[in-house]
Order: C-alpha cells, then sequence, then structure tokens
C-alpha cells in the first residue's frame, strides 16, 4: 500500500519525466488539463506511465471522472491499495 503524499511525489516525478517541465501537485483542487496545461495526449501519456509504474490498469469509464489532481490521487491510490490482476 502506498501513502498518499508518497503517491503524489512519485506520480509528479512521472509527469515531469513525462513533459519535462515542473509541476506543483500540491492542491488536490488543480483541474490536470486546465490548471496544469495538460492536453489530451498528455494525459494519455500519464496514465501509460502510471499503470507500468504501478502496475495497474485504469479502465476508460474511470479516467472520464479524472478531473482534478486529487481526482487522480484517489484513483490510483484504490488501484495500487488493491491492485486487480493485469
Amino acid at each position: 500500500m502506498t501513502d498518499r503524499e508518497s503517491l503524489r511525489s512519485t506520480l509528479v516525478g512521472l509527469l515531469e519525466d513525462e513533459m519535462g517541465q515542473s509541476y506543483d501537485f500540491t492542491d488536490d483542487a488543480v483541474d490536470l488539463r486546465a490548471g496544469l496545461g495538460l492536453d489530451s495526449v498528455d494525459v494519455v501519456g500519464l496514465v501509460m506511465r502510471v499503470e507500468r509504474r504501478f502496475r495497474i490498469r485504469l479502465a476508460m469509464e474511470e479516467l472520464l471522472e479524472v478531473r482534478s489532481v486529487g481526482d487522480l490521487l484517489d484513483l490510483v491510490h484504490s488501484k495500487a491499495a488493491d491492485p486487480a490482476p493485469v
């Protein structure tokens, strides 16, 4: 099981690796697309990295509900805590 702050740090690292710039994930309410300036291609790249790193699968239905940093943290935390077979 991964604690939320560890998860936050890992997600920031994955995003920074993907995008090549720094991001502030300290506010859970920040919108992933508008607040962090990510487009759909950026989000797909991040999702792929997250799935590989945590060995989880994020369903399209789940991803459609993810709007903010907090939403992404909650989703990955729940999947990493109780991963389904990949």
